[in-house]
């Protein structure tokens, strides 16, 4: 067994993490208001601004030029409300920072959403991949009439880029060009500082849109697959329920499908947990498969009906500011990630 770790800070950037936060906690506020969320934190990937106004931009601008260490630790601050020890992490948040700054190199490979699929197909078949329509080398008009009505647009290169199209006939070739355009000239990497993003080159590809047998979008299953140990992974379950509609909750269970009260970001629990999905232990054993290699990932799966497929691998959810409620919760999940 491989097992990937974190790697620590390096001098520069544990000096600079150091003296951001000692002035930052003697009243310097100047450069926190850089670190400006557009929405509630619910972990930095949740957060993209989509039409971004002059005095943003300027912003957006301003903010490139602040060290990573010093730009996570303010917004660690902000989002979670309190600065980080980004050179002897304890919390789940800081060990995830720490992976923004020193990322495993194989992160790149498997957090691109086109290439991961070949690992993906070595390590549990390619029945487990969502069809793939195209992947073009640039988005036409061409690519877009030979699209079928329904289908599913993304870009491999960070998260969030996700498009949802239930009908052709309601959109078009011009307006989805935008999008994609949009996400194409967005540099990942600015928005955590996750390093890890540079190297990825972004495109854009089109996915079958996976319906279960009521014609509705299946729940996100995202499985935090905490190994490094001997014997089997420890694994939470995070299932996002209605994600594209109105009524979106998030709720924590373990793998005996136990509903944990745990909120993570903004989701609200559901008042009641779900019926225990049938194919529960098929869900569990494909997150094993794909997470044996590593100390933790979160491994995401659609489970429709009876069929279990992949979504993404995720090395650093939320890019290390991702809330927790109650807040105990970084403390523990940090014990857990070696």
């Amino acid at each position: 067994m491989s097992i990937m770790k974190s790697a620590g800070l390096d001098a520069e950037d544990a000096a600079i993490a150091s003296e951001s936060q000692a002035s930052l906690q003697t009243g310097d506020t100047a450069e926190a208001s850089l670190v400006e969320r557009p929405v509630h934190c619910t972990g930095a990937h949740s957060s993209l601004p989509q039409s971004p106004t002059t005095a943003r931009k300027i912003k957006e601008a301003a903010k490139t030029l602040l060290p990573d260490a010093l730009f996570l630790s303010l917004l660690h601050h902000k989002c979670i409300g309190r600065y980080p020890n980004l050179t002897h992490p304890v919390t789940f948040n800081e060990k995830i920072l720490q992976r923004n700054l020193h990322p495993d190199p194989r992160y790149i490979g498997l957090t691109d959403k086109l290439l991961v699929r070949e690992y993906v197909a070595r390590k549990i078949g390619d029945e487990h991949l969502i069809p793939l329509i195209a992947a073009p080398d640039a988005f036409t008009p061409d690519v877009f009439d030979a699209l079928p009505n329904a289908f599913v647009m993304k870009a491999n290169h960070g998260s969030s880029f996700v498009e949802v199209v239930r009908n052709k006939s309601d959109t078009s070739f011009e307006k989805l060009k935008k999008l994609a355009d949009q996400w194409l000239h967005t540099d990942f990497y600015y928005v955590a500082r996750e390093r890890h993003y540079r190297m990825i080159e972004p495109r854009i590809f089109f996915e079958q849109l996976l319906l279960d047998q009521r014609g509705q979008i299946p729940a996100d299953f995202k499985l935090h697959c905490f190994g490094g140990r001997p014997g089997r992974p420890i694994i939470y379950i995070l299932v996002i329920s209605d994600r594209f509609g109105d009524a979106t909750h998030g709720d924590v269970y373990d793998i005996d499908w136990n509903h944990l009260d745990i909120a993570i970001g903004d989701y609200k629990r559901s008042a009641a947990p779900a019926p225990r999905p049938r194919h529960l232990q098929a869900v569990l054993d494909v997150a094993e498969r794909l997470c044996e290699d590593f100390d933790y990932v979160r491994v995401d799966l659609y489970a429709p009906d009876d069929r279990v497929y992949f979504g993404e691998l995720t090395f650093t959810p939320g890019a290390g500011v991702l809330p927790f409620t109650p807040d105990s919760i970084d403390f523990e999940w940090g014990k857990l990630l070696v």
